[in-house]
């Protein structure tokens, strides 16, 4: 597909559409950091548990229960994702535009995530909360993959890394923003309180923790204000369209299929870099409700955890980018996961009565120290491997097309996202544990470094 006109704008052009293109990351972020981690989940898994235990379960099984529940949703999201974000990139690039799925999957997003806040605390809407949630998770993934795909016609294979982690950056620091507003005006604990000790702003019940639900509704309308610049100033270059056909955008991804066994360096890239991302977003999914769990945090204390982790994500990003434009983005990949497995280790033998296996005495807050460390951790390598990911996709990518590319990047994302959900359930119930249940993620780690080793740091993009 070869671009016919508008190939180079203007500088000034340029710049407002790099800078809009970046401004996707700074609205969609709260879904990560507020629904799917910090906030949401643990508030998901708390009501999910304290349910159980009311119906006569005892503690232990009622939290390994809960998070069953929430693990085994992410796996059914995942593969629903998995199966039609290749066909749905090379749609789009069969119509020669990636916005109009944008904005339609961007209309389920904020659909979903105001659909949060049915999660009352008597567990009665679970299932209708979840339903929302699917629908905020499939919108969140699905524009994330056509923005992704403008990004090898944004600027010149030399900057792209800096953009990628400047993107990130912002992400993160629009994610940082959102948890401090939530944690200052809105998110309860338990007792009602928002994290400054007074209620839940604009008359919302505490006591019906109407503060944290709404989460929801802040996300949706944090997207909708934010995305304005997106729509206003990205522009995509014109292209030769093809007929639209769903037949024909299968056999569109079924070509390039076929061409992997000949690019070996992309194939190892697709399949290395679908284990580490999977375990990835186990960590970030997870975290939170490992706090609530094994640690018995408040939701308050998850925010602030939070907030150190996107803190240090979006400067370790922003560092990120740049070496990545200074040495390639594959070195700058295998030192994040070499950290985040570390931390993954770190974060299986620290409980309330042991911090890294050793034991300590009663009461000790070098728990609560350690997992706030390992969350500046998680954030930092976090945010650098996704960034660092995203230009190693760039070079394995067309530029006039990126869609069906990076629609395959999603898939590799996604076909195995079941993967973490299902070790962490087989994990925790294997052992009964909502700890130790974490503790095989760490062969995705490991398993996506050794195929790293195939990868060609200059990519293979012809």
């Amino acid at each position: 597909m070869a671009v016919t006109t508008d190939a180079v704008a203007d500088g000034g052009t340029l710049r407002r559409r790099v800078r809009g293109w970046m401004m996707f990351d700074w609205a969609s972020q709260p879904f990560y950091t507020l629904l799917l981690t910090f906030i949401f989940g643990p508030y998901f898994a708390a009501v999910v548990a304290d349910s159980l235990i009311a119906d006569g379960l005892d503690p232990g099984s009622a939290k390994a229960g809960a998070q069953r529940l929430w693990s085994g949703a992410q796996t059914v999201i995942g593969v629903a994702i998995a199966i039609s974000a290749p066909v749905m990139g090379a749609l789009a690039d069969r119509a020669a535009s990636k916005m109009t799925w944008i904005v339609g999957f961007s209309v389920a997003y904020v659909v979903g995530t105001a659909g949060i806040w049915l999660m009352v605390p008597d567990a009665s809407q679970t299932m209708l909360a979840l339903g929302a949630f699917a629908l905020a998770m499939i919108g969140a993934e699905m524009t994330t993959l056509f923005t992704n795909a403008m990004l090898p016609g944004l600027a010149p294979r030399d900057k792209i890394g800096r953009i990628s982690g400047t993107g990130y950056a912002m992400g993160y620091a629009g994610g940082v923003l959102s948890l401090a507003v939530m944690l200052a005006l809105f998110a309860d604990n338990a007792d009602g309180r928002t994290f400054l000790g007074g209620s839940p702003a604009l008359g919302l019940d505490g006591a019906e923790r109407e503060g944290t639900r709404a989460v929801g509704p802040f996300s949706a309308l944090w997207y909708v204000v934010f995305m304005v610049p997106f729509f206003a100033w990205v522009r995509e270059p014109r292209v030769a369209a093809k007929p639209m056909s769903l037949r024909g955008a299968v056999g569109d991804v079924m070509d390039l299929l076929r061409q992997l066994p000949g690019r070996p360096s992309l194939t190892a890239f697709l399949a290395g870099s679908m284990l580490y991302r999977d375990a990835l977003v186990a960590l970030y999914s997870f975290g939170g409700v490992y706090a609530t769990l094994v640690l018995g945090w408040e939701t308050t204390q998850i925010g602030v955890f939070g907030i150190v982790g996107a803190v240090t994500a979006a400067i370790a990003s922003y560092v990120g980018g740049r070496l990545d434009g200074r040495f390639g983005p594959k070195p700058v990949i295998v030192g994040a996961v070499c950290i985040l497995t570390a931390v993954l280790l770190v974060i299986c033998f620290t409980s309330r009565e042991m911090v890294v296996g050793i034991p300590i005495p009663e009461g000790s807050s070098l728990p609560d120290v350690t997992l706030y460390v390992m969350g500046a951790l998680i954030g930092g390598a976090g945010g650098v491997v996704q960034a660092a990911s995203r230009t190693m996709m760039v070079r394995h990518a067309d530029p006039d097309g990126g869609g069906e590319a990076f629609g395959l990047y999603a898939l590799a994302g996604k076909a195995t996202a079941f993967l973490a959900p299902a070790l962490i359930y087989v994990g925790t119930t294997v052992t009964d544990s909502a700890r130790l249940g974490y503790l095989p993620v760490a062969l995705l780690f490991v398993a996506g470094l050794v195929l790293l080793r195939w990868v060609d740091p200059e990519g293979d993009r012809r």
